[in-house]
């Protein structure tokens, strides 16, 4: 079992449109960010999902196929399959550092089974633990209508255990707000080594609400990420009871 961190104590075109089919943004290094407010998606519950897939080369080893014995089949593009525990051992979380206008400061996340809540403060709440990368994945519920009293929202994502792995996974992180399209980041940066990655950042500027992608990976697990952005909380080895 291993240890890390768990808790003690632009403009609204600055985006890549998906398709009408799709209905979705993309958030990119080139285009940053996109304001809820200006969509008028800053009201109601958004919902923050994290789903993450397995590449199929490091489930099943070499996948290669011949020309010559399967001419065709050589032409599909590699399948990539959801994973279950019998193929990998990973263990993506999701989670949220929190800042609301009086000051207060926390996280949401599984470790520590800091869940938070919808309808008082932090008006965040997680809805539960992943742990084998299912359809659904994990999702993140915040209540914007409480959104005068939120500063600011750090979305983060770490590897719970076992080997650092991002550099294998497709993982996505979709916000799906009250109103208009949802938007997505993508965490398909190669940071092998990497254990952490603050994905998105939702600020509150002068009463605009604004998404900005951050997508930046570190070595280290939550603590890193708070010293990063300038949280300021203390941190403490954590672990999660074992799945039977």
């Amino acid at each position: 079992m291993g240890f890390f961190d768990g808790l003690l104590g632009g403009r609204a075109a600055d985006f890549d449109s998906g398709s009408a089919a799709t209905n979705s943004i993309q958030l990119t290094k080139r285009h940053q960010q996109v304001s809820l407010t200006k969509q008028d998606a800053a009201t109601g519950h958004l919902r923050i999902n994290l789903t993450w897939r397995m590449r199929t080369s490091d489930i099943g080893g070499d996948q290669r196929t011949s020309l010559f014995r399967h001419p065709f089949k050589a032409l599909k593009p590699a399948e990539v399959l959801g994973h279950g525990q019998s193929m990998v051992n990973v263990d993506l979380d999701l989670g949220c550092l929190y800042e609301l206008m009086d000051g207060t400061k926390g996280v949401v996340q599984p470790l520590g089974n800091y869940l938070g809540d919808v309808n008082s403060p932090p008006y965040v709440k997680l809805s539960g633990d992943d742990r084998f990368g299912s359809a659904s994945g994990e999702t993140i519920y915040v209540n914007l209508d409480h959104r005068e009293e939120i500063k600011r929202l750090l979305v983060f994502v770490y590897i719970y255990d076992q080997t650092p792995a991002f550099d294998r996974t497709h993982a996505i992180v979709t916000l799906y707000p009250s109103n208009g399209p949802r938007i997505e980041i993508g965490l398909d940066e190669r940071h092998p080594q990497a254990r952490s990655c603050a994905v998105v950042m939702i600020e509150n500027v002068k009463g605009e609400l604004v998404v900005r992608r951050e997508v930046k990976f570190v070595y280290g697990f939550q603590g890193e990420l708070d010293r990063l952005y300038g949280w300021g909380l203390q941190w403490g080895r954590g672990y999660k009871t074992k799945v039977e």
